[in-house]
């Protein structure tokens, strides 16, 4: 091959990448979005329909309808200091919008637009939810008995499926850039000798 043409084709991939950078951004964008939008609703659902602490076995043994106001993390963990949660998501808000620009992986945009819609998700309730501005409680609802002894919401699940997919990438060794890193051969032990 030419020297000409592997410069065509280099290009050509620089040019491929720009296009697909921005249907990534709009992709992890529209994740965003539908995440914090399916978690507000099955939220507002539930504070409609159900009284705090009420309980509906749908699937008995398996899944739970349980209404609670968190005032905490997760576990209901430092309950009275809910304003550090707040200001704790808009510093991942900000992380993640800073750190798209590099994205130019699908799934690395799957990951930080699940991780930027489930904090939204959780944020708003922060923000907007009782007792008030910045220090409301977050609406919990989810609870799986056979799993785990904690009530979620839809923002968790985005939220735990975007870590699980960050560790599994990390592992694999896929960079933001899509492409796996390669590992540098180790030194021969016997060539030293």
């Amino acid at each position: 091959m030419s020297e000409d043409s592997s410069q065509d084709i280099s290009v050509a991939n620089r040019a491929t990448r720009k296009i697909a950078r921005p249907r990534l951004l709009i992709g992890l964008a529209a994740l965003a979005v539908v995440t914090a939008l399916v978690d507000q609703i099955t939220k507002t659902i539930v504070v409609t329909t159900m009284t705090e602490g009420e309980v509906i076995s749908v699937i008995p043994g398996v899944l739970e309808l349980r209404f609670v106001r968190n005032p905490g993390a997760a576990f209901s963990f430092a309950g009275g200091q809910t304003w550090i949660f707040s200001i704790i998501a808009i510093a991942v808000v900000v992380a993640v919008v800073w750190v798209a620009r590099r994205i130019q992986s699908r799934a690395w945009a799957v990951v930080f637009g699940l991780l930027l819609g489930g904090t939204i998700g959780n944020l708003i309730d922060r923000l907007f939810r009782e007792p008030g501005f910045g220090i409301g409680h977050v609406i919990d609802f989810l609870f799986m008995p056979w799993l785990m002894p904690a009530i979620f919401n839809v923002a968790d699940i985005a939220i735990t499926a975007a870590a699980v997919t960050f560790v599994l990438l990390i592992l694999l060794g896929i960079g933001l850039d899509g492409k796996r890193q390669k590992k540098e051969p180790k030194p021969d032990a016997q060539a030293n000798v």
